[in-house]
Parts: C-alpha cells; sequence; structure tokens
C-alpha cells in the first residue's frame, strides 16, 4: 500500500498536529466550491436568462437542476466511499465538479447549460459527505468537532460571498465568469488534493444494491422537488407539488421497508437504532431549517422589506456569515469537551432570543440597520452553535468505518429539513405580501421562531440522551458486532 492509499491515522491525543489541519484546509476547497457555486448562479439567473433566450420558468431550471441532482448523488456516496475510499471519490468529484463548471461557462444554450448543471450537482452531492468521511478518520472522535468545524467556515462564508462575488462578476463581465470562477478553485484544490488527501481503502463493499438506489435515488429528489416546487406555487395542492411528493415519500417507504430485509443494503439503517444517532438525526432536521432558512430570507428581507441591491444585499449578508464562521471553531472546541447535545442546546436557546428580537424589531421598515446587523452576527453565531453539534455526536458513535453511511445520512435529513424550512418561509412571505411588506416578514420570523424552538426541544433531547448513555456506561463509538 503506498503512501496516497494508506488511510490517515488518527490524532492521538488532545492535541491536533498539522498534517490533519492541513488536510482539513484542503477538503474545505471542495465544500467552499459547491456552496459558492449555487449563490452565484442565483444571482445570475436573469442575466443568463436574457443571453441564451430563455424565459424564466426555463431559467429557474439551472438552479433546481443542481439541487435535486445533489439529492440523487447523495445515497450513493456511503457506498462509492467503500468502494473507491473516501479519497479518491473525492478527488474524482472534484475533478467532476470542476470540469463541469468549465463546461457550464461553454454552454450553447439553457438545455445544455441545465444538463451539466446536473453533472455538477451529482459531483458536489458526493464532495461533502466524502469530506466529512476522510476528516472524520483522520482526527477521530475525541476531537472530531475541532476539525470538522472548518468545513463549516467554508458552508458559511460560501453563500454570503457568493450575492457580493457574483454582483460584481455581473457589473465587470459576462455571466460565464459566474462559473469559470471555480476552475482555480477546484484546481488548487486538485493539486493538493493529490498530495495530501488520503486515498483510503477500497474494495471493502458489498454489490451495488440498484433496486435500492433506484428507490431512495428517485424518491429523495422527487421529495427535495416537491419542497422546491412548493414555495413557487404557493399551495401543497397544486399537482406539481403533490404528485412529486407523494411519489418521493412512497419511493423512501420502499427503500426502508426493503433495506431492513436486505443483508448487504445501500445504506446502513441499523445506525438508527443507536438512541444517541436517532436524537442527533432529529437536531440536524431542525437546525437544518433554521441554518438553510436564514440563508434564504434573510437576502429577501434586504431585498424587499429595505430595498437593497444585489451587492449591497450580499455585503449586509456578510454579518450572517461572519458570526457563523467566528462562532464555529469555538462551537468545535466546546462540542469535544462537553458534547453535542449541551452546545446545541444552549445553541438553540441563543438562536430562539434572536429570532424572538428579529420577531419584534427586524420586521419594522425603519429599524436601526446598525441593529440589524448585530443580530444578524448574533445569529449566524448561535445557528453555528444548533446546527453544527448534533451532526459531529451522530459521527462519534459509529465506528470509522461506517462513517461514510453516517455522513451521507446526516447530510440526506438536514437537506431536507432544509428544503422544508427555506419552502414553508417562501411561501409565508409570498403569501403574506397581500397585507404588507412588515406583516410578510413578521409572519415568516414567527416561523423561524417555531423552528428554533423544536431546534431546542431535539438538542434537549440528544443531551440528554448523551447523558444517559454515559450514566450507564454505553459505548459511543461501536464496532458491527457490538
Amino acid at each position: 500500500m503506498t503512501r496516497a492509499d494508506a488511510p490517515a491515522a488518527p490524532a492521538t491525543g488532545d492535541r491536533i498536529g498539522w498534517p490533519v489541519w492541513r488536510l482539513a484546509l484542503v477538503i474545505v476547497f471542495g465544500a467552499f466550491a459547491s456552496g459558492l457555486d449555487a449563490s452565484l448562479t442565483n444571482i445570475g439567473l436573469d442575466t443568463i436568462g436574457a443571453d441564451l433566450h430563455a424565459g424564466l420558468a426555463e431559467v429557474q431550471w439551472v438552479a433546481t437542476a443542481y439541487i435535486v441532482a445533489l439529492a440523487v448523488s447523495l445515497p450513493l456516496c456511503g457506498w462509492l466511499g467503500r468502494r473507491l475510499g473516501p479519497g479518491r471519490l473525492w478527488l474524482m468529484a472534484l475533478v467532476a465538479f470542476t470540469l463541469a463548471s468549465g463546461l457550464c461557462a461553454a454552454a450553447p444554450d439553457v438545455g445544455w447549460l441545465i444538463a451539466l448543471r446536473v453533472v455538477q450537482g451529482l459531483a458536489a452531492g458526493l464532495m461533502v459527505p466524502a469530506g466529512q468521511t476522510i476528516i472524520g478518520q483522520a482526527v477521530g472522535a475525541a476531537r472530531l468537532g475541532r476539525v470538522m468545524s472548518t468545513l463549516g467556515i467554508a458552508a458559511a462564508l460560501a453563500p454570503t460571498l457568493g450575492p457580493v462575488v457574483g454582483g460584481l462578476v455581473l457589473h465587470a463581465l459576462s455571466w460565464e465568469w459566474l462559473f469559470l470562477i471555480n476552475l482555480p478553485i477546484g484546481a488548487i484544490g486538485l493539486l493538493l488534493g493529490l498530495r495530501y488527501v488520503p486515498r483510503g481503502e477500497r474494495g471493502g463493499a458489498a454489490p451495488l444494491d440498484w433496486w435500492g438506489f433506484v428507490w431512495i435515488g428517485g424518491g429523495l429528489p422527487l421529495l427535495v422537488y416537491a419542497l422546491t416546487a412548493w414555495s413557487s406555487a404557493g399551495t401543497m395542492a397544486a399537482w406539481p407539488v403533490l404528485a412529486p411528493l407523494v411519489l418521493g415519500v412512497a419511493g423512501l417507504t420502499v427503500f426502508v421497508l426493503r433495506t431492513r430485509r436486505r443483508a448487504n443494503p445501500l445504506m446502513d439503517l441499523g445506525l438508527y437504532r443507536r438512541p444517541v444517532y436517532v436524537a442527533a438525526s432529529g437536531a440536524a432536521v431542525f437546525s437544518g431549517a433554521l441554518m438553510f432558512g436564514a440563508a434564504l430570507v434573510f437576502p429577501l428581507y434586504f431585498e424587499i422589506l429595505h430595498h437593497d441591491g444585489v451587492i449591497g444585499t450580499g455585503l449586509r449578508m456578510l454579518a450572517l456569515g461572519i458570526g457563523t464562521a467566528v462562532a464555529l471553531p469555538l462551537t468545535g472546541r466546546l462540542t469535544d469537551r462537553y458534547g453535542g447535545g449541551l452546545v446545541a442546546t444552549w445553541g438553540s436557546v441563543a438562536a430562539l432570543a434572536t429570532t424572538i428580537a428579529f420577531l419584534f424589531v427586524g420586521a419594522d421598515a425603519n429599524a436601526d440597520p446598525v441593529l440589524i446587523e448585530v443580530l444578524l452576527v448574533l445569529l449566524g453565531a448561535s445557528v453555528a452553535a444548533t446546527a453544527v453539534p448534533p451532526g459531529i455526536a451522530a459521527y462519534q458513535t459509529v465506528h470509522p468505518d461506517q462513517l461514510p453511511d453516517a455522513t451521507t445520512q446526516v447530510n440526506i435529513v438536514q437537506r431536507i429539513g432544509g428544503a422544508l424550512g427555506g419552502s414553508l418561509y417562501t411561501v409565508t412571505i409570498a403569501n403574506g405580501l397581500e397585507a404588507g411588506e412588515e406583516h410578510a416578514f413578521r409572519g415568516v420570523f414567527w416561523w423561524l421562531t417555531g423552528s428554533a424552538v423544536l431546534a431546542l426541544m431535539c438538542s434537549q433531547w440528544l443531551r440528554i440522551t448523551l447523558h444517559r448513555a454515559r450514566t450507564t456506561r454505553e459505548p459511543l463509538e461501536r464496532t458491527d458486532e457490538q
């Protein structure tokens, strides 16, 4: 086995050495590129449609195809990680994402652009879970929070930088540069990855459960699409929402029932027999709704209620990303020391207090802009402390060999929560605008407050479950034999 093929040795002792930090910084390139790409493209949809002579309904698929394709590839990540090694999978996904970005810039019409966005989404759906698996196997459970939080910094900054960067790019250059900007990021990540990312062991997967993949590979994107379409249709009763919703839920139900009877399933759902893992997954759903919801609501808040332009909105949104990025290192360290349940509980309390403040202060069109920016920083910090610890707690309950499945499953439930919350918030704003802008955003701040309450309840559930596991001396990290 060569040095590149060997799995990274877990960090020993409390101190985390430079090789592990270097590995985490390399993995950040993939997370940053995929997060930046989504926000950049959303900014440029009108310009892309005008240049490619496509209507709004058609060009909207440039964004939707990326989200749906990401949901298609997520279920395969665990199996591919065991089959190829997580390092090889990450490198291949980064190459595919980078090449697809360059081809997107050369797309001759909107049909080709949508097809290439599908390729981008498929690659992005593999990169983040594979990167988390690499880090988790390299650092060990006791130090996972501190290192995993580096990925969170990229995930937090990319969406908030996207509107600013996208606005500047469209002001000075053509829309093609929204995709070409990924080329140097991908190239640097690939060069560093080839040198420093361990390839991992390969060949440890059973034959692919094709029918299992058909059911979840069809059901999950249909569910995500239905939730996305709900935000556009404004009602669940519309056939473009109801039909994929029913089919998506049916596909996921068949997948779960089928997987429980198979010896070598596509994903190990047996992880959900562990109380801590179940509680962490529940917390991930509602923290996902809060995290993705904040990133969706506040650009609309500045554009609609405060009438800011694209660049102005992006600059004001930086406060949310800065709050998250600054809080993440502390969140990771506290999670390693006190456990994900306690940190997520206090993070949820802070998020609840901040959303209540927005409810009574932020819905006023004449609110003090400095106060709004301060609240955004506090919200970003509290969201970091709410969203990151549950995932870390889930990963700490599994054996390193089970990390590919765990990272895949946590990403799935968090994204479902994000899609559900994002659509609910968008529909609330759209329906509330008939009664006035302030009424619309007061309504959506109520829903954000409700999401914070649910996140608090699940975080408390996780805290109690972790405490019970430690009190009964139940091991958090288990092997298959246990």
